[in-house]
């Protein structure tokens, strides 16, 4: 049996588990409608993915999936951070605020979070999903005993392997295409930058795997050149974004219609990690600046910080807004409407 048929998914689609974006409304419309809707919970704690997965279940009785950040621990740096806030506070300054007087971690690793881990062992989600890295052994073991199906996202060959080796049923190949945060294991290490459709080749010819195409994809041409390629699924983000059931908000929605999507950039300003995200007033700083960023989350506490004082005053061009290279052939509809389209257009 195949692992769409295991998980009764009639639809190669998988929507992206877009921590801040992605909510109960779009996972299970998603998901009801015959692909796999996600949940990203790394952007909150045990209580809050655990009323996420709760909202959803009372939405819908078919599978999704929930979407854990596994980042190495950061290493606090008070001199570089002090440095840091200083290179923003000229941003702040615009804006009649003062950046925050020190950093925090404003993020934990799965990790290290032993209750996350226990909520996921309650509450048994069909799919759990590892971004930018792995967990321990134990962790996995106890998941996949549990009734999880193990996903993790690959930027290369040898993390595709580390995730076979683990134990994990399936790889998702994100391409530099993608958007939001590169799921690299180590992003102190090079990037070889591999696209999407050859990191899916490449992997579904040599992964032992299953392989999930993702990054850059937006229409049903697209889904149909990933499972060409070998892939089982594509994973599309971007596409859901302009979703009404998605939390995006309104200058998010209105920057993806705008002549920002055309050109997407890679920036580690905002969180410190390397993240594609629509042009903004935010990634323009940050292709300028020459100073070193904290640790990811560190970094992101002063982004967010900078975000809240810019758009209460009326200005919105320095907020995260995550978007993949085929930002400008999104079509704003609700989910099921999409995914029913995108399934007609790859027959």
């Amino acid at each position: 049996m195949t692992l769409l048929n295991r998980l009764n998914i009639t639809m190669p689609i998988v929507q992206a588990p877009m921590a801040g974006v992605s909510t109960p409304a779009l996972a299970a419309a998603v998901s009801n409608a015959g692909g796999l809707g996600s949940l990203g919970v790394g952007a909150t704690n045990a209580a809050g993915a655990r009323k996420m997965i709760e909202e959803t279940r009372a939405l819908t009785d078919r599978a999704f999936n929930v979407n854990l950040f596994v980042h190495a621990t950061p290493t606090p740096d008070a001199a570089r951070e002090a440095a840091w806030l200083q290179t923003m506070r000229p941003l702040f300054a615009a804006y009649n605020s003062e950046p925050p007087k020190e950093l925090r971690t404003i993020y934990q690793s799965f990790a290290e979070d032993d209750a996350m881990f226990q909520m996921l062992l309650d509450t048994a989600p069909p799919v759990v999903s590892f971004h930018f890295g792995l967990p321990g052994a134990d962790r996995i073991k106890a998941l996949k005993a549990a009734g999880c199906t193990l996903l993790a996202t690959a930027t290369n060959l040898t993390e595709a392997c580390a995730i076979a080796d683990a134990g994990c049923d399936a790889v998702v190949a994100q391409g530099y295409e993608a958007g939001g945060h590169r799921g690299m294991f180590d992003p102190s290490a090079p990037d070889d930058r591999l696209g999407t459709f050859a990191l899916t080749r490449l992997l579904a010819t040599t992964s032992t795997l299953p392989v999930i195409a993702a990054g850059g994809i937006m229409d049903g041409a697209g889904i149909r050149a990933a499972l060409n390629l070998g892939a089982i699924a594509a994973q599309l983000g971007t596409a859901f974004v302009a979703c009404p059931e998605s939390s995006a908000d309104a200058a998010y929605r209105a920057a993806l219609s705008s002549d920002a999507a055309h050109h997407t950039t890679m920036t580690t300003a905002i969180s410190g990690r390397p993240a594609r995200g629509l042009a903004n007033r935010f990634t323009a700083w940050g292709a300028d600046t020459t100073a070193q960023a904290p640790d990811y989350p560190i970094a992101y506490d002063a982004g967010k910080a900078l975000n809240a004082a810019a758009k209460a005053a009326g200005e919105t061009g320095f907020g995260a807004q995550w978007a993949g290279q085929g930002a400008p052939l999104h079509r704003p509809m609700p989910a099921a409407d999409l995914l029913a389209l995108l399934h007609a257009e790859s027959q």
